[in-house]
Formats: C-alpha cells, sequence, structure tokens
C-alpha cells in the first residue's frame, strides 16, 4: 500500500508537471511552431522532469521524517512522472488532433528541413535521408498513436532518471524497530 504523503505529494506534483508542460506547448504553439523543433524546448522539457521531481522530493523526505526508503523515493517520482506526462501527451493530442490538425502538417515539413540540413552539416548519405524522410511521412509522428509510443519511451527515461535520483534521496539508515 502506498504512503498517503507519498500519493498525495506525487499526485500535486505529478499535476504541477503536467501543467507546466502541457503551457510551455500552448506557449509555443501561440508564439511561434518553430519552437517545436528548437533543441533547447527539448531541454526545458527535460528540465522541467528534473527540478520538479527534485522539489517534490525534498518535501516528500522532510514530510516523512527524514525515513524515506529507496522504493518509495522511486515510487513517488514515478508517479509524479506518469501523471505529468499523461497530462503533457493529453494535451498535446487534444492540440494536434483536434483543435488543430493542419499544424501536424507544418511541423512535419519543419521538422525534414531541419532533418535535411543537419545531416548535410554530418554528411549523412542522401539514401539514408531519403528513407528517414518517408518513415517520417508515413508514420505520422503527431498522431494518437505515435504520441502514445512517445510518451512509453518517455516513461522509460523517467524511470531511469526516478531510478536515479531515488539513490540520492533515499534514507542513509532506516530507524530499527
Amino acid at each position: 500500500m502506498i504512503n498517503e504523503v507519498i500519493k498525495k505529494n506525487a499526485t500535486t506534483y505529478g499535476v504541477i508537471t503536467g501543467i507546466t508542460l502541457s503551457l510551455i506547448t500552448a506557449v509555443m504553439y501561440a508564439t511561434d511552431i518553430k519552437l517545436f523543433i528548437a533543441w533547447w524546448t527539448t531541454l526545458l522539457t527535460f528540465s522541467i522532469f528534473i527540478i520538479v521531481p527534485i522539489l517534490l522530493l525534498i518535501k516528500t523526505k522532510s514530510d516523512l521524517n527524514g525515513v524515506f526508503p529507496f522504493k518509495d523515493a522511486f515510487t513517488t517520482y514515478f508517479i509524479c512522472a506518469l501523471i505529468g506526462l499523461l497530462i503533457s501527451v493529453g494535451f498535446k493530442i487534444i492540440l494536434f488532433n483536434f483543435i488543430d490538425p493542419s499544424m501536424k502538417d507544418s511541423l512535419l515539413d519543419m521538422t525534414i528541413n531541419y532533418l535535411k540540413s543537419t545531416s548535410e552539416k554530418f554528411n549523412v548519405p542522401t539514401s539514408s535521408l531519403n528513407e528517414m524522410i518517408q518513415n517520417l511521412r508515413k508514420t505520422d509522428p503527431f498522431s494518437v498513436i505515435e504520441q502514445i509510443k512517445g510518451a512509453v519511451v518517455s516513461l522509460f527515461f523517467c524511470a531511469i532518471l526516478g531510478l536515479i535520483m531515488a539513490v540520492f534521496f533515499k534514507s542513509k539508515s532506516l530507524p530499527q524497530d
């Protein structure tokens, strides 16, 4: 059974994470859709999955009076990440597939142009580039299914990050009964 403090904190910070990521997406959409392919927006999103959980783990460890086993620290992070991802991906699915489906084509074209310019810098063979472009056009990276697949991959990386954070935030020693 999950401790109530862990459940409450993880849920609260998960909602904060999801809303923050959704707001970032909404601002990018409202300001300039080119931001969706900017490298630093990926870095910003990743930093949310580090900063918010660090605050969460500090608060939860404090609320538990310093008694924070590895399993509880990981569980706290993972619940937060799962909720944050669900909210963020849900928002993107609604945005790309229901609010403004035409934006998917614009983003796909921008992504392809970015791939072309990057491939030229790294001397990627034209045949490999053409294959990548064909695969992108076939899969629709902004579809509901592809967004869910991306969320699963992100959750895997979040789990790894959660394991690392749990090591740092776990109690050094547990009290003896």
